[in-house]
Formats: C-alpha cells, sequence, structure tokens
C-alpha cells in the first residue's frame, strides 16, 4: 500500500509517542503507557499515547467501516462462503444501517437504543443468536441495558465471525494474528508474514498511524506488546515507522518481550527495533531517551536489547537500581480516548462480564508477589520476584487523583496477588476519606481474609475478586506450593460470597504427575463450591511449562522431561515436555469448560460427572458434602489482643429506662442503631450502654487512631470487669453482624 503524507492543521511534537497495538480490551485501555507516561510526567519529559487497539476497531465498525468491509468482501467473487456468511453479506444493508446507533450505545452515549434492541426486531442476527434459546432464562434477572448490551455483543461478534472468514483469519476482538506470537521459537513464520502484502487490517491499522505519527513527529516510538496476540501488529507499526520516518527510533518494552524474549539472537528483529527492554519499564525507558536526546557514542542502559556492531547485545551497565512505587507517578491517561471504549457483556455471568463491561482505571497495590512461591510461575523474573507495596496512602491519593482526571470511579487492581493487609489498610484509608469507589483486584485464597476483613472490604467499594484455585486438590496444591487447601478457599470464598463480593476462580488442569482420578476430583471440588453459591465464575485453562518457573527450570522434580534443550533464536517461554504418566490431558477440555459454563450460569448440578465427557471416567472420590461441611465451619472466638478493631456504623442514639428483676430495680439502656438498609436496637446495662457509646465514637472508622482488642480490653477493664463475658453477649453479636469488625 502507497503511504501519502498529509497536510495536518495541528502539530503535536513530543519527545515520545506510546503505544498499544491492537488488539488488547475493548471497554478499557490496557494500562502499560499510561504507567510510563506518568512516570515520565515527574521526569518532565513530553510523551503522547494511544491506544490503536481501539482506534482500529471504531474505524472498522462505523458505517463507513462496513461500507468498505462488504464491498471488499463482494469484490471476492472466487470465493466460497458458508451459509452463515451469505446470511450476513444479504443482510449488511442491516448491519450499516444500525452500527454507529450500536457502538454508541455500547459506549453509553445512546442508552435509549436498549429498548430498541431488546424488542429482537432491530438488529440481524446470525449464528451467534442461536445461543440465546439456551440462555433466556438469564434475561429475566438481567435489566434492559444488560441484556441489550448482551444482544449487541452477539451482533458484533457476527460481524467478526465474517471478518475472519471472509476478510482476514487472524482478527480477534482482544489478539490479532495470535498464532504468530505464541511459542515462536524462531521469527522465521513471523519475519515472512511481515514482508507479505498489507492485509485489510493492516491498511486500516497504518492509515491511523500514519496520521499520529505525523501530528506527534516524536523521537522515540515506543510500543507496549503485552500478549502474543499484539505482537504481530507492533511490528507491523515498527516497519511502518522505520519505512516512512527513519530518524524516529523505535523501541518495545511490555509482558510480551519480559517473558518470551529473554534470550533473543535474531538480527532480523532489529530491522524493526532499534531497542527492546525487558522488566519494569521507566528506568529503562529513561535512558532509551537520554542516549536519543544527548547522543554520542557511548550511552549506559538498563536491561536493553540494542544492535552493536552488526550483533545482538544485551546491556544491563547502569548501576542505578529500579525506581521505587512511591517515586513512579500517577499512571496518566490523557490522550486516550476514553469516551469511546466500548463495554460488551459476552457470558451474562455477573462476575465474568467484568473483563469486558465498564471502564476501569488500572492501579497496583504492590509490585510483584508477596506469596512468590508457586511453582508454574515465573517467580524468578522481576514482575513476580521483587516485592514492593506502596503506602496505602499514597494509593489513595492516586485513586483521588485518577478520579478527577478520567471522570471514572471504577478500578481494577491489577496485582499478581494483592497482599491482605495492604488490602485492610486502603479499604480503611478510603472510608476515612469518604469517597465513592468500586474496586476489585486479584487474591490468593488464604485465612487472611476472614469473615471481618472481607465485609471491611465490601464497605470501602470492593465488588469482586478473583484468585488462583488452580488444581482442587490438596496433594498437588502441596506440589504446588500454592500455601492453601481447598478447605481452606471454600471457607474464604464464603466469607466474600456472605459479605456480597463475587467470587472468580482461575482453575487448572494437567499438571505434572496429575492423575485422571485428580481432574475427576477436582471437577467435582468445583461443582460443589458453585452448587454452594460461593464461586460465582470460574475459568478452565490447560497447564504450560514456561522456562521461567520452577517447573520449567527443574523438570525433573515434577516427573516431566523436556522434549528440547535447544533454546531458540526468538520467544522462548513456553516449552514442549512429556509427562510420564503418559495421561493425555487435552482430551478433558471440552469437558472441563461445558460443564463450568453451565455451572457459572447456575444450571446441571444434578449432571453426573460422566455426562461431560465422550468417553470412561473415573467416578469421584470426594464426599457428596466436602464443600458443605468446610463452609460450615466457623468461629468468633479467636480475637488477636493485636486485631483492629473497627466501627463502621453511625453513632447510635441512647434511652435509659429502668427494669425489675426480683423486684430489684436495673438501670439499662437501649440503644438504636440507623443501618443503611435498617435499624435495629440492642439493650445493655446502664454503665455498658455509656461505655459502648464512648468506645464506638473513638473506633469509628472516620478516626485516624487505630485501636486494638487489647486496647478496647483495658479501656472496658479499667471502670468494669468481665469484658470477655460482655463482648461474647448477643448485645455485641448483633453489632458484628452491622459493621463491628475486628480485623
Amino acid at each position: 500500500m502507497d503511504i501519502f503524507v498529509r497536510k495536518y492543521n495541528s502539530i503535536l511534537k513530543t519527545d515520545l509517542f506510546l503505544v498499544t497495538p491492537p488488539f488488547t480490551q475493548l471497554n478499557t485501555p490496557y494500562p502499560a503507557t499510561a504507567y510510563i507516561k506518568g512516570f515520565l510526567n515527574t521526569k518532565d519529559i513530553s510523551s503522547t499515547q494511544a491506544d490503536l487497539g481501539i482506534e482500529v476497531i471504531l474505524a472498522l465498525f462505523c458505517r463507513k467501516g462496513l461500507e468498505d468491509l462488504f464491498g471488499h468482501a463482494e469484490g471476492l467473487r472466487h470465493q466460497q462462503k458458508s451459509l452463515n456468511a451469505k446470511r450476513i453479506l444479504a443482510l449488511k444493508n442491516e448491519y450499516i444501517k444500525t452500527i454507529d446507533a450500536v457502538i454508541a450505545f455500547l459506549q453509553g452515549k445512546n442508552p435509549t437504543l436498549a429498548l430498541q434492541i431488546c424488542q429482537e426486531d432491530f438488529l440481524p442476527e446470525a449464528s451467534r443468536f442461536a445461543e440465546l434459546e439456551e440462555l433466556d432464562w438469564a434475561f429475566g434477572v438481567m435489566g434492559t441495558q444488560d441484556k441489550a448490551k448482551h444482544l449487541a455483543t452477539l451482533y458484533l461478534e457476527d460481524i467478526s465471525d465474517f471478518i475472519i472468514e471472509c476478510i482476514d483469519p487472524n482478527f480477534g476482538f482482544s489478539r490479532y494474528a495470535e498464532r504468530l506470537g505464541r511459542s515462536a521459537n524462531s521469527f522465521d513464520e513471523l519475519y515472512e508474514a511481515l514482508n507479505q502484502e498489507y492485509t485489510y487490517m493492516d491498511k486500516i491499522l497504518v492509515e491511523i498511524l500514519e496520521e499520529k505519527i505525523a501530528i506527534v513527529q516524536p523521537k522515540l516510538f515506543l510500543i507496549s506488546v503485552p500478549f502474543p496476540g499484539n505482537l504481530y501488529a507492533a511490528f507491523r507499526c515498527a516497519q511502518f515507522v522505520k519505512r516512512n520516518y527513519p530518524e524516529i527510533k523505535t523501541s518495545m518494552g511490555g509482558g510480551f518481550p519480559n517473558t518470551e524474549l529473554r534470550s533473543l539472537s535474531d538480527k532480523r528483529v532489529f530491522e524493526f527495533f532499534d531497542y527492546i527492554s525487558l522488566d519494569d519499564g521507566e528506568l529503562p525507558v529513561e535512558l532509551i531517551y537520554n542516549s536519543i536526546i544527548k547522543g554520542g557514542d557511548f550511552n549506559l542502559y538498563k536491561r536493553t536489547f540494542l544492535l552493536e556492531n552488526g550483533e545482538v547485545t544485551y546491556r544491563n551497565d547502569a548501576l542505578r537500581s529500579d525506581y521505587k512505587q512511591s517515586d513512579v507517578g500517577t499512571p496518566d491517561y490523557s490522550d486516550l480516548k476514553l469516551d469511546q471504549y466500548i463495554s460488551v457483556i459476552e457470558i451474562v455471568n455477573p462476575m465474568h462480564r467484568m473483563w469486558s463491561d465498564g471502564r476501569w482505571n488500572k492501579l497496583t497495590m504492590a509490585h510483584g508477589c508477596y506469596w512468590g512461591k508457586c511453582t508454574f510461575c515465573d517467580i524468578s523474573l522481576d514482575y513476580i520476584k521483587v516485592y514492593e507495596p506502596v503506602a496505602a496512602k499514597l494509593i489513595v491519593d492516586r485513586i483521588e487523583d485518577l478520579s478527577e482526571k478520567t471522570g471514572q470511579n471504577g478500578f481494577h487492581f491489577v496485582d499478581e496477588a494483592a497482599p491482605p493487609a495492604l488490602m485492610r489498610e486502603v479499604a480503611l484509608e478510603i472510608l476515612r476519606r469518604k469517597i465513592s469507589v468500586t474496586w476489585w483486584t486479584n487474591i490468593r485464597f488464604e485465612k487472611s481474609f476472614t469473615r471481618d476483613l472481607c465485609l471491611l472490604l465490601k464497605a470501602s467499594g470492593c465488588i469482586a475478586v478473583s484468585g488462583g484455585l488452580e488444581v482442587a486438590s490438596d496433594r498437588l496444591l502441596k506440589l504446588i506450593d500454592k500455601g492453601v487447601t481447598v478447605e481452606q478457599v471454600a471457607q474464604v470464598t464464603r466469607n466474600f460470597t456472605e459479605a456480597g463480593v463475587l467470587v472468580h476462580a482461575y482453575l487448572m488442569y494437567g499438571y505434572p504427575t496429575q492423575t485422571i482420578q485428580e481432574t475427576i476430583d477436582s471437577l467435582e471440588m468445583v461443582r460443589q463450591l458453585f452448587e454452594a453459591g460461593v464461586l460465582q465464575s470460574g475459568f478452565w485453562h490447560q497447564f504450560a511449562m514456561t522456562a521461567h518457573s520452577p517447573v520449567g527450570m527443574y523438570p525433573e522434580k515434577f516427573g516431566v522431561v523436556k522434549e528440547t534443550e535447544a533454546i531458540g533464536t526468538f520467544a522462548n517461554n513456553d516449552i514442549n515436555y512429556i509427562d510420564k504418566t503418559g495421561i493425555d490431558h487435552n482430551k478433558f477440555s471440552f469437558g472441563l469448560k461445558k460443564s463450568l459454563f453451565n455451572f457459572m450460569h447456575g444450571i446441571c448440578f444434578d449432571y453426573k460427572l460422566q455426562d461431560w465427557f465422550d468417553f470412561k471416567i473415573p467416578k469421584t472420590t470426594i464426599a457428596p458434602d466436602f464443600i458443605e461441611k468446610a463452609i460450615k465451619e466457623e468461629s468468633k472466638f479467636n480475637t488477636k489482643p493485636t486485631a483492629k478493631v473497627v466501627w463502621l456504623g453511625g453513632k447510635p442514639e441512647a434511652e435509659s429506662f429502668t427494669k425489675y428483676k426480683k423486684n430489684k430495680p436495673l438501670e439499662m439502656t437501649i440503644l438504636t442503631f440507623h443501618d443503611k438498609k435498617e435499624s435495629f436496637e440492642i439493650q445493655v446495662n446502664k454503665n455498658e450502654g455509656a461505655w459502648l457509646g464512648s468506645i464506638l465514637e473513638k473506633i469509628a472508622v472516620s478516626n485516624t487512631q487505630v485501636y486494638t482488642f487489647q486496647d478496647i480490653k483495658a479501656d472496658f477493664e479499667s471502670s468494669m470487669e468481665h469484658f470477655e463475658l460482655f463482648w461474647y453477649s448477643e448485645p455485641i453479636y448483633n453489632l458484628r453482624d452491622f459493621g463491628l469488625l475486628v480485623l
């Protein structure tokens, strides 16, 4: 394709242009460029950012985009088309007529369209709508807006199916040409694809990029590649810049190079990129920028690949340490078209939809993982290994800053595993500042998540958590070094669920030495968790051995053998291996995922496990009431002296009265409390009532001073006796149910 340089009225010269290539998410920007831009602000380095993914989607899914798309498809006269594709092409005018209104609706700009969409005679329907018959039951509990979002999502997926079949087989809403980036030990296939003519999608991408480069005119073009599904587009972008703006330096960072390109040696990669940096990007980017601005023959670099004297060189010669999390600044989402992202609902499950529905500001509570032991995880790499929490006050400062700048108060904390103690402090700080926030994050299902901590998190705006249950087998959890048991997971998920926080579990099958029996028993555990209502969502994935995990580094300890010790010249992360058990774990994939899909919709709990598989499986050895028994265990008698005691409620109204016991007058107090939902009363003697009113004021969540259980006991015993009898009495139990928390 010829590139024509246009004249632009507005030139916005900045030093760095930060780009996320297609495709990541439709509903919210991937945060990497916002993190780097926030850091560059602290250094007074000018930068502009763009999410090319959402911009390509919007250029494609609009009236002109569909007119061009269908016109192109009709020009392919010799192409064989399926009945579904023929139907969509026959209805092209209906798609062209409705597309702009649907996109505006999914952007939140056209809410009244929901009424028309829900009448089901507005949108053209193709094969994706066949699923509706199975999901009709769900719409009884979904509002009009949600139902319309789901129908509009099916409509977009129909068009996507048409694109994949007739225009570009590599297309996908959250990935593009992912196959070329997955386990690409050799650069050959990707290099060959990059030397082909532009695809239909490439032309849209390059046209948008051309316009932006002409306006921004950067010195450094920095591209973040989080996933394999971004890799091809990233190289296409860099290729365009190199061909048309050779004076602009290009650099790659992000999750993909961090895990896959650590042993890069193929020189051809540097026909596209001048630099590839690994791990935390702040200092490497600063040093690359300095080398470009200052020039000269001698420059220091941090964890950076470049071509020197015709050879691939890894430079890590800067003695400076990486920046502390307190010094990297607040993520900056300016330049991104935040009002143009589209919320879709692919699955009606309330937790599962959160990845694709709603605009979330992304933040991090702590760098790395506080546990850092799981044997399937890349715990040898800095993004996991280097643990550094951010102070709670600074986190909430960033929340307030981002809320003001973006106009959005939804936050997704993208931690590897958010630390419970820090979550507690963040929740307390949010409540102290009396700000309204909606947030969710990833956790470990550890025993620190008590009933009271879950209630506190909920009160601060936490609506959901996701965590790794992995293999629901205590033997394998021990081998994984997960630090939890299935019984413990059940109790933690119960605590969150009872507090009103949704729970998603990451599930794994095919872990080394896992037997068929353990896979079936794991499925039974998952079935019971869903049936008990303590798990709302989940996702099964097959174990993959990675080069930087303990299993990948020491396979002999886990009963597996690497197929080869050879190291590729391009990507090296996923390792092909032979499991000594000889079990083909692939065959369980369909049955596990189908059963989970039904469990997430609250159905089919009475099916026999055998019904999910078309081959013979053993009967489960798990007791049918295992999870039910586990979640019944609870005790409020294990209060530690150092536990923090917090009152979430308001000041009670006190009313004195006298009651007679064996003709003796007793001075009593009725304390009336007003909860958000209801009012309730408790009766105590006059002295206890006075003390309780006083102590609740001291331990109110709005106060900065924190009192421990020990402090409260001492305060009580300074004027009265028998604290334990009072603390474990019915009035206090009632308060425990309405916001008196022991943390």
